[in-house]
């Protein structure tokens, strides 16, 4: 199934904060991203029927192996990209808004490209 932007901005924002906390709720989802309550519980029906998402009777979200993937992907890409955007001299507020912005819209293609050059540098530079 593919998913919109917006689901994987949602997805990440799980991945992220389950890291930080552990436990995930739909209302820390919408403090992160700065959302309203019914945007996220729109959102959150949506994930869990698409099968990226869990939620227990708790109120915990769990991201299904699917949700992981596509959340661990989208971090992967937002994280190097804004590292790449810093080391040429971007601001890291910046760099992280358009790493935000690039992360959904690049090619497999081009990430992989970028993602072998930035590795080759690193590896030069030590």
């Amino acid at each position: 199934m593919h998913i919109q932007e917006s689901g994987e901005m949602y997805l990440e924002s799980i991945f992220v904060l389950s890291k930080q906390k552990g436990s995930v709720r739909a209302i820390d989802v919408g403090e992160y991203l700065g959302y309203s309550k019914p945007s996220v519980s729109r959102a959150m029906g949506l994930l869990k029927n698409g099968g990226f998402i869990t939620v227990e009777k708790d109120g915990s979200i769990r991201l299904t192996e699917a949700g992981h993937e596509i959340a661990q992907k989208i971090y992967d890409r937002h994280t190097l990209l804004s590292e790449l955007l810093v080391r040429i001299g971007v601001d890291p507020e910046t760099a992280a808004e358009d790493a935000c912005k690039m992360e959904h819209a690049i090619s497999d293609i081009s990430y992989e490209a970028i993602k072998a050059y930035v590795t080759k540098i690193q590896e030069s530079s030590k």
